[in-house]
């Protein structure tokens, strides 16, 4: 059986880096979704199917098989088979994943791959629609937020880290539209869960934001097993009797 977490939230939330904390401190699979649409490209490339081919495209997702494990500590994207993690940073890959991605066969697939991965093992998955959409019977939801200012504040900081020019009211003007369109957006829009645990990462840092989500999970994990102990006392009364 397997354990599932799923942390949905806005962009620069900071979800994959607290998704990969705690998916380390737990010994679970951290999903990289976004991996997972690259090997499908892949796939796609191989078969000489060109970017704007959406007839063809949808017609190949039914001969593809993506899985991902670890490797001596380290994610390995399989692709029917092989590891191909080597092979999906490049240019070509990047850009046949994000046309291809915005097929919807080609995210049913995806899906249809991520819960069959949640099933069979424990993992980690961030997105937007995770909890409500992909993982709707996730163990522990999260969605985990932060202020625009502070996310604009990181992205202004991460931006003039690298030497590169910034202008911080452009990146929060940005990340303002981008919320709308993800938050309106007529497919598997962003939202919060009933179920989800908001948890506000403005004022916190990535430790602190990790640490607090990996007690969620304990904190679940241990009520799971109080709960399972006493189904079995109690079928076991019955049988008894």
């Amino acid at each position: 059986m397997g354990y599932s977490v799923a942390i949905d939230g806005p962009a620069g939330a900071g979800k994959s880096t607290i998704a990969k904390l705690v998916a380390k401190e737990k010994e679970f699979i951290y999903v990289d979704t976004g991996a997972m649409y690259r090997a499908m490209a892949i796939h796609f490339l191989r078969c000489g199917i060109k970017a704007d081919d959406s007839e063809k495209i949808s017609a190949a997702v039914n001969d593809v098989n993506v899985t991902i494990s670890y490797v001596n500590g380290e994610q390995q994207v399989f692709l029917n088979g092989e590891n191909v993690t080597g092979m999906l940073r490049t240019e070509e890959v990047g850009n046949m994943a994000s046309a291809s991605s915005v097929n919807g066969d080609v995210r049913k697939k995806l899906v249809e791959l991520q819960r069959k991965l949640a099933a069979s093992a424990c993992v980690v998955m961030d997105g937007r629609d995770i909890g409500t959409v992909v993982l709707p019977n996730a163990d522990v939801k999260v969605y985990l937020t932060a202020s625009v200012e502070v996310r604009a504040q990181r992205r202004y900081k991460e931006l003039i880290e690298k030497g590169q020019e910034a202008d911080l009211e452009k990146i929060k003007k940005d990340i303002e539209e981008r919320d709308y369109r993800d938050m309106n957006r007529d497919i598997s829009p962003l939202r919060q869960a009933e179920d989800a645990i908001l948890v506000d990462s403005s004022n916190m840092t990535i430790e602190e934001n990790a640490r607090a989500i990996i007690e969620l999970i304990d904190k679940n994990q241990a009520e799971s097993c109080v709960i399972g102990s006493a189904k079995a006392i109690a079928n076991a009364f019955v049988n008894e009797k």
